[in-house]
């Protein structure tokens, strides 16, 4: 386990926000189509389930939100608007090095440390972190790169 975390507490608690994204689809001249914010809603939706049914070793979700308002902000690349469906998550790890692989997706906005109050990293720590994040940053740019491959 990466850290101390308190000295009777085993486990980490912490809320995280992760705001998914829906832009509206553009139709045909007569066809209408979908609204941002309905995209939005039905990408959180989707995107709850999977957390809910998502094994990450580690990490237990407690909880999970999808109640919060959707919001819309200008994109200034498109100039169109888009929509943001946050979903807010209540979750137990192990370890911070745990939770990297969540909190390092795209969607993800804010975290609030619940519990304990305060977390002590030795040198180690820092540094198994530090490699965790670089490992996590390789292979998303190695999936990225297939990604692009296949177009």
């Amino acid at each position: 386990m990466i850290g101390e975390i308190g000295k009777s507490e085993k486990m980490m608690r912490v809320r995280a926000r992760f705001d998914y994204r829906g832009e509206g689809k553009q139709g045909r001249v007569f066809a209408r189509g979908k609204e941002g914010e309905q995209v939005a809603e039905e990408i959180r939706e989707r995107k709850a389930i999977v957390l809910r049914n998502l094994p990450i070793q580690g990490v237990r979700i407690e909880e999970i939100n999808t109640d919060s308002e959707i919001y819309t902000v200008r994109d200034e690349i498109t100039n169109r608007d888009v929509a943001y469906a946050p979903i807010e998550i209540v979750l137990d790890s192990d370890s911070i090095e745990d939770l990297i692989p969540l909190l390092l997706r795209e969607e993800f906005r804010k975290i609030e440390v619940i519990a304990p109050s305060e977390i002590v990293l030795d040198k180690h720590d820092v540094e198994r972190i530090i490699y965790r994040i670089s490992e996590e940053m390789r292979n998303y740019q190695l999936f990225l790169e297939r990604r692009l491959a296949t177009r």
